[in-house]
This record gives C-alpha cells, structure tokens and sequence, in this order.
C-alpha cells in the first residue's frame, strides 16, 4: 500500500508500507488444558484427548498479519488510518496521543479445522475449540512480544472492532479494519464473513497501539457474564467517552 503525507514546503512524500506475515512457534501445555476440561488421568477420555493434541500438532499453524500505520487525521469521533475512515469515539479517544498504530489480525490457523472429528462427537469438537483457543492465546501473546521487540514500543494497548458494547467500535468497521491489507485470506487463511465475522473462529483483529494509560475494552462492556471478561466495567471511563 502506499501513503501520500504532506510536509511543510513539499507537497507530497509517498512512502510505500507494506505488511507483515508472521507464522508463530507454539507449544502446547497439556496440564492447564487437561485441568480446565476436568479429564481424569489414565482415564480413556485422556487418551482420546492426547491422541487429539498429537493430532493438532502435527498439522497446526497459528499465524499473524500486520503493518505498522500511520494516522493522517483525527476528528471528533473518527481517525483516517492510511486512508481508511475508522469511527469510533473511544478509538479516537485512545489515539489522541499516537500518531502511529499496528492494525493486526491473529488467528489459530485454519490447518487445525481440517482435522477430521465425526459429525456426532460433540466432545471431541468441544476439546478441538478449546485447544484452539489456547493456540490463539499463544499467538496472541507472541504477536504482541514480536510487536513491543521489533519497533521497540514499551507499553501497548489494543481495541477490536465488535469488542465491549456494540457502539464502542461496532463489528462491522472489521471491513474498514481488512482493507488495510492486500488479500488477509491467501496470506494467513481468514475470511471475514458477510455478518463480519471471523473464519477460523479463533481468530482476532485489532489496532495495538503505544501507551502508557492501562486499557481493556472490558471496560465499556456491560455484559457481566462474560467468560473472557479481563477488568471490569468502568462506569467512570464509560460514560467519558459518550457523546454529550
């Protein structure tokens, strides 16, 4: 992709930005995944889960897909990225102080869903979710440490469109998120689909950004249950960021 930016004295500076790829080395740790699925040792649900994680590592390629971008404007409640129009007052909010960010999309890999499971074995296809979970988590978590390392950032935060309540960054600004990128299903596998949601499921996508101001969009989500819930709903923060 290339950026045009204008300078003082010049009228234009094209700077071509280009993505990045990225396939992640994992390891699977069995105890947590045994412990939270509440497998009984030397049981035969323990085999039947081992022979699923062997099978999951033989095939299984959790990737990344980012770029480093640049923000061109900012208005109330929107942020022009590369020229792509993204509205959000919380975003903006966040952004207030960047003039740099790395939209991004994590996923577990679509080599995991080419496993074969019989269409009855409701278990199998519950551990399956789980171990790519935990795929996506390491992902996540690699992406972020490659991310902080190679553009030496410090202390990051992120936002994903669809997460916290639905007008915090509504879901269907992931089509504004993926016209970032050339073509996100030949690089790493995922397809977003026409209700703008993520194929493979386990996958994620955002803006990580520099800061030094601890956030979770955790925090503007009203739904109590939540079983990924990080912090807990900030009325204080909430209601900062609505519009008067």
């Amino acid at each position: 992709m290339i950026g045009c930016f204008s300078v003082p004295g010049i009228d234009c500076i094209v700077i071509i930005m280009t993505e990045t790829q990225i396939d992640i080395p994992y390891e699977l740790d069995l105890e947590p995944l045994v412990h939270k699925l509440h497998i009984k040792p030397e049981s035969d649900h323990e085999k039947e889960f081992n022979d699923l994680v062997q099978r999951v590592r033989e095939v299984a390629n959790p990737k990344a897909l980012y770029r480093e971008s640049y923000i061109q404007e900012k208005g109330a409640d929107t942020v022009i990225i590369d020229s792509v129009t993204f509205t959000s007052r919380t975003l903006r909010r966040n952004l207030d102080e960047v003039e740099r960010t790395f939209p991004y999309i994590v996923t577990c890999g679509t080599e995991v869903d080419g496993i074969n499971i019989p269409q009855d074995d409701f278990l199998l296809e519950f551990w399956l979710d789980v171990i790519k979970e935990a795929l996506l988590r390491i992902g996540v978590r690699y992406f972020v440490k490659h991310l902080e390392q190679k553009f030496k950032l410090g202390k990051t935060s992120a936002m994903s469109p669809g997460s916290g309540d639905a007008n915090v960054w509504p879901i269907m600004q992931q089509r504004e998120l993926f016209s970032l990128f050339s073509d996100v299903e030949s690089l790493i596998g995922v397809r977003l689909t026409d209700s703008f949601l993520m194929l493979p499921n386990k996958t994620v996508s955002g803006m990580r950004f520099q800061t030094e101001v601890d956030f979770q969009t955790c925090e503007l989500c009203h739904r109590e249950n939540c079983v990924n819930r990080r912090a807990p709903f900030n009325k204080k923060l909430w209601e900062s960021v609505q519009v008067s």
